[in-house]
């Protein structure tokens, strides 16, 4: 049976061990979305961690795109010599590193904040976000604008390209009946609902080839009346796979339960149990993300099947090395889920807790 530190092998990617640094806004870019010396410094933290795979915080495609200020761009040529130092910047460290692309559609809080008119899939009443309907050739465009991103992470030197399709962003919104009403080739069934992943995924295919790993974070389901149902998450995803996805990281889509755990609360796996379901149904690895603190938990996880990886954001933002600590002894992370790591303004993530305590020793 498998566990963490055993390597794996995604699609052609050869990984060295079986976590995951899930895609996190870090707020280091600059305001066009330039890659930063903060955010080189950031990534090389993580990469001397000993995580197998780094997936960087969501790159947006488009400028209409953006979900948030000072985050990382892909959407022009001239983003490629940044990203290329944080590429370098991981693999000097000898890990692997992926970068997680995105189109925030209707939540976009960083273009509601300027004034500027949301991309949606439908209008929705129930939505205050200033939004307007995307036409078909507009849909045509983004996608276009996701190939030409999944180009430019290959020429930046990343190792995989993850699709943002969760968490209320365009992807997870074409997927949800609640925030897809459309009548035309783009909604309507399920089947439309998930032409656009479909499109995506075929063309950025035939842009990277096949050998290149393609991943997608998928929100598979949603905790919300008139949301997506879990069996039609796992039959979209059956069909992503077959189109060509290498590896699937499972979590919600547009909308979901709370998430957040009570400070000090002990560790709360969120999402093992549809995990072991979507595991059963597809022929890539799943990757499990979300609540895991303790080693043990980790392993038991992948040696029981209900997930081939796990993956880990607040954990690494309290230790970069919590990889190295638990091949050392140790079993628990020193994360306790108060997530007052996110920053305000362009401030690099760090660990509220680990503030709190050096604010009380001064």
């Amino acid at each position: 049976m498998a566990t963490l530190f055993e390597p794996i092998t995604v699609g052609k990617l050869k990984l060295k061990n079986r976590a995951v640094r899930s895609a996190t806004w870090d707020g280091a870019a600059d305001s066009q979305g330039v890659v930063t010396d903060g955010a080189v410094e950031l990534f090389r933290s993580l990469g001397k961690g000993g995580i197998g795979l780094i997936i960087s915080g969501h790159a947006f495609i488009s400028p209409l795109g953006q979900g948030s200020p000072n985050q990382y761009g892909i959407y022009s040529d001239e983003m490629i010599p940044g990203l290329r130092r944080l590429t370098d910047a991981v693999h000097k460290e000898g890990s692997k590193i992926a970068v997680q692309i995105t189109h925030c559609g209707i939540n976009s809080g960083h273009l509601r904040r300027q004034g500027i008119t949301c991309q949606a899939v439908s209008q929705l009443a129930e939505i205050e976000t200033p939004h307007k309907e995307m036409t078909n050739a507009e849909i045509e465009a983004v996608i276009a604008d996701f190939v030409s991103a999944a180009r430019r992470a290959v020429q930046a030197g990343f190792d995989a390209v993850q699709l943002h399709g969760a968490h209320g962003f365009l992807m997870s919104e074409f997927l949800s009946p609640f925030f897809n009403r459309r009548t035309d080739r783009w909604g309507g069934n399920p089947e439309n609902r998930r032409r656009f992943h479909m499109d995506v995924i075929r063309q950025v295919r035939k842009e990277i080839g096949r050998d290149f790993p393609l991943f997608i974070k998928l929100g598979a389901w949603e905790d919300m009346e008139g949301g997506l149902p879990l069996d039609e998450g796992i039959t979209a995803a059956q069909a992503m796979v077959k189109e060509g996805l290498d590896a699937i990281e499972l979590s919600v889509g547009a909308r979901g339960a709370s998430l957040t755990a009570e400070r000090g609360a002990p560790e709360r796996v969120y999402f093992r149990r549809q995990s072991a379901t979507l595991k059963k149904a597809v022929s890539v690895p799943v990757i499990l993300v979300g609540g895991i603190r303790r080693l043990a938990t980790a392993n038991d996880i992948i040696s029981s099947g209900d997930a081939d990886m796990i993956s880990m954001s607040r954990p690494f933002i309290r230790q970069p090395d919590l990889l190295v600590r638990w091949q050392q002894g140790e079993s628990m992370a020193k994360c306790i889920s108060c997530s007052r790591c996110f920053p305000s303004g362009a401030n690099i993530l760090s660990c509220g807790e680990e503030r709190r305590l050096r604010e009380e020793k001064l």
